[in-house]
């Protein structure tokens, strides 16, 4: 297994809480110190890099003298804003002693569920790339509601890797990789080398939680790399207690799992509506109307549709589920929700008769639809 790294231009690079805090009790400045260093070599191979680090709540609370994290959001939103500050300082110092200037930039699923936001971000962040600067990326948890968050730092970096179109995404955790089962609880778990990303049996394998600094555990990361791969990109999950992990990725060594995007790739708009998205409710589609979407690329009718949840409003992103309530697709939907409900199982040809106005024959169109 040849480390993808080797060929890859543009890297995003996530770092976990257990990585750069001493237990939660803050920073660790001198694993950090590392990383930076790692990160600037790499910068010397002509890689562009983005870092989407945790550590801010981490910091925050050691600030704030709290030893355990809370689960009050506002409080949450409170060690966040203390804690940026400690971060961003930490990681421009670092980088300074390198000649290397950074950038913070916070983000939440609505700065990228909003299409024009989306596109603001893609292009400051890829300006920031063309000055040779690297951005530095984190979860706006000062601001964000519990609606609104990615949830992890995992999630959040495959998004990104998505929307700047980053070669290949390395998570970086305190395992040596995926196993076929938790080594924590099983000695005779064995790590994988080499898998596919999206493939439904790691997934399902994939499993744990989290330390109890950070809050994404392996099933996080395996879904990242299934995001990640949406665009073409490989990721890797390896341990960040390596001796200079990142350096010898970068040079071939073949170190933790290669999840392979094996997956077909997505054009931007339909990444953008398959992982940006916040889904705002559900309808249940016959098997007819599986078949029209899954086999021959047809749009939604609200003939096909046999129930519906959740109160969404027009143009907002909805989950196709199938008879046995599997999502298959989603997309943004024509009508809201209580127009849907009347219009369900009726032909597009009554939908003008029922509501008294007709603004789509469709219910959610081709265009605006995309498989899982």
């Amino acid at each position: 297994m040849q480390s993808i790294l080797k060929q890859a231009q543009r890297i995003v690079i996530k770092i976990g809480s257990s990585l750069v805090t001493n237990q939660g009790k803050g920073l660790d400045h001198v694993a950090l110190a590392c990383w930076v260093a790692q990160i600037a070599h790499l910068k010397e191979m002509g890689k562009e890099v983005v870092l989407v680090s945790s550590g801010a709540i981490a910091e925050g609370m050691q600030r704030l003298n709290w030893e355990k994290r809370p689960t009050a959001l506002y409080e949450l939103q409170a060690a966040a804003a203390v804690g940026q500050m400690g971060l961003a300082q930490a990681y421009a110092s670092s980088f300074c002693q390198h000649k290397l200037q950074t950038a913070q930039v916070l983000l939440t699923h609505e700065d990228l569920s909003n299409r024009t936001r989306y596109l603001n971000a893609r292009s400051t962040l890829t300006t920031l790339l063309k000055l040779n600067i690297i951005p530095i990326i984190n979860e706006n948890d000062t601001v964000a509601i519990e609606a609104i968050r990615f949830g992890d730092n995992d999630t959040l970096a495959a998004l990104v890797t998505n929307l700047i179109e980053a070669d290949a995404l390395v998570i970086l955790t305190d395992q040596l990789g995926l196993f076929t089962s938790d080594p924590r609880k099983n000695r005779d778990a064995k790590l994988l080398s080499e898998v596919s990303a999206g493939d439904p049996a790691i997934e399902e394998m994939a499993g744990g939680i989290g330390s109890s600094i950070g809050r994404g555990g392996m099933q996080t990361k395996v879904m990242a790399a299934k995001r990640a791969a949406r665009s073409g990109a490989d990721t890797i999950i390896a341990s960040g207690h390596e001796d200079n992990v990142l350096v010898r990725l970068a040079e071939g060594e073949p170190i933790g799992t290669r999840l392979l995007a094996k997956i077909p790739v997505l054009a931007a708009r339909k990444q953008w509506l398959a992982d940006y998205l916040q889904v705002r409710g559900e309808v249940t589609l016959d098997k007819g109307a599986v078949k029209a979407l899954s086999k021959h690329g047809k749009s939604l009718l609200p003939i096909g549709v046999t129930k519906i949840s959740g109160d969404f409003e027009r143009g907002e992103a909805v989950a196709c589920l199938d008879p046995t309530g599997k999502e298959i697709a989603r997309g943004l939907i024509n009508y809201n929700a209580i127009e849907t409900q009347k219009i369900l199982r009726r032909p597009s040809s009554e939908i003008a008769a029922i509501l008294g106005y007709e603004d789509e024959s469709e219910l959610i169109h081709r265009n605006n639809l995309v498989l899982l």
